[in-house]
């Protein structure tokens, strides 16, 4: 349950344990009330800011606000995408292989909790510590978003008429599935605990780690196995509205791990010093054990070869991944000479290309009510 006690009322604007002033402190203390002591950009700060989190501007971190602004330009909703193509085929005795139905059950096992562990990491934890408002505001867009991704899986059980108890419970009772959402799940606890702040050394790095485990880790290598196998069943044509809206999915995705990398980096600058060689190799060693959960997650959902794919060429690309990863927040890449078995993923990020996708023509990727259907 959210604690507001976090941002206790009565506290100075400069709190002795070196954690960031509230708002509610502020106004008492008399910051930023009067003319003369207006909000200058440079005293913002992304974790312990003593600045008033309830101004949004002037901005210092305008590439927030950007994205921000981008992820509004990108908003769809489920029931736009038609699926009674895969309704069709899903009760088609020959519509599908055993074998690409368990890739499709799987999925939506593993995707049906991860948007809302997601959403609440950042509604519970991050948005709590993260004191720039201009990156607040994106946070609350990305949780809306995630909201948006828990909708899209629970249509497509519906629309399947899939037994929901199996698809919703699968966390507890798949093994793949449950190790990937026990490595996570003490990285929210951490820093949703009511008595968790910022403002030293070991807590600020606490939730850098956690930002990295997001970021990085969850929607930057989880997710991965799955949209490819989803996309790969729309790229044979079928599946085309669950891989359609995976394809939506996918991109938002990018968006949300691209705004975690930036404000990594952007903590990183600002506090070189939680940068030690010792977190280093404990972040490293994250990224070796995510590599390998999701790897063993690629090995249970396709212990065959099918659609082209096999569990080996996982390997390789959770490896790619986990490179360009790390060298995005700072790290040298863990698995050298890795390259990418399936460069057409990469295009399937391109949120602004014309394309046919799906037998479905979309003219960029716009706000819902303006999407173009041919």
């Amino acid at each position: 349950m959210l604690n507001w006690d976090n941002e206790p009322a009565a506290k100075p604007a400069v709190p002795v344990d070196g954690g960031a002033a509230s708002p509610v402190a502020a106004t008492a203390a008399g910051l930023n009330t009067g003319t003369g002591n207006r909000i200058r950009a440079a005293d913002k700060r992304i974790i312990n800011g003593e600045t008033d989190v309830n101004q949004l501007v002037p901005f210092k971190y305008k590439w927030a606000w950007e994205k921000y602004l981008a992820t509004c330009a990108n908003h769809w909703m489920p029931q736009e995408i038609n699926m009674s193509r895969d309704i069709a085929l899903w009760k088609d005795p020959n519509g599908l292989t055993e074998d690409e139905r368990r890739i499709v059950k799987r999925n939506l096992g593993f995707f049906v909790t991860a948007d809302s562990l997601a959403a609440n990491n950042i509604v519970l934890g991050t948005y709590r510590h993260i004191t720039a408002p201009e990156c607040r505001q994106f946070l609350l867009r990305q949780a809306f978003e995630e909201a948006i991704h828990t909708h899209a899986y629970q249509y497509i059980v519906e629309s399947l008429d899939l037994d929901e108890s199996e698809i919703f419970n699968a966390y507890h009772e798949v093994a793949s599935i449950r190790n990937k959402d026990e490595f996570l799940i003490p990285f929210i606890d951490q820093i949703s605990h009511p008595d968790f702040k910022t403002g030293t050394v070991e807590n600020d790095q606490k939730l850098l780690e956690s930002l990295i485990v997001f970021a990085c880790l969850m929607e930057g290598l989880f997710f991965y196995v799955g949209f490819t196998q989803i996309l790969a069943l729309g790229r044979q044509n079928k599946m085309t509205g669950a891989a359609e809206q995976y394809m939506y999915i996918l991109r938002d995705e990018s968006m949300h791990c691209n705004f975690g990398i930036d404000l990594i980096n952007t903590i990183k600058l600002e506090n070189p010093h939680l940068w030690t060689e010792e977190f280093r190799e404990k972040i490293r060693k994250l990224f070796v054990q995510a590599v390998e959960l999701e790897y063993a997650y690629a090995e249970d959902t396709m212990p065959r070869g099918v659609l082209g794919l096999n569990a080996s060429m996982f390997k390789s690309y959770l490896r790619f991944i986990a490179n360009r990863r790390c060298q995005q927040i700072g790290l040298e890449p863990l698995y050298p000479h890795e390259e990418n078995p399936f460069p057409w993923m990469a295009e399937m990020i391109d949120l602004k290309k014309e394309r046919n996708f799906f037998e479905t023509r979309v003219i960029e990727y716009q706000t819902g009510g303006a999407l173009s259907w041919d």
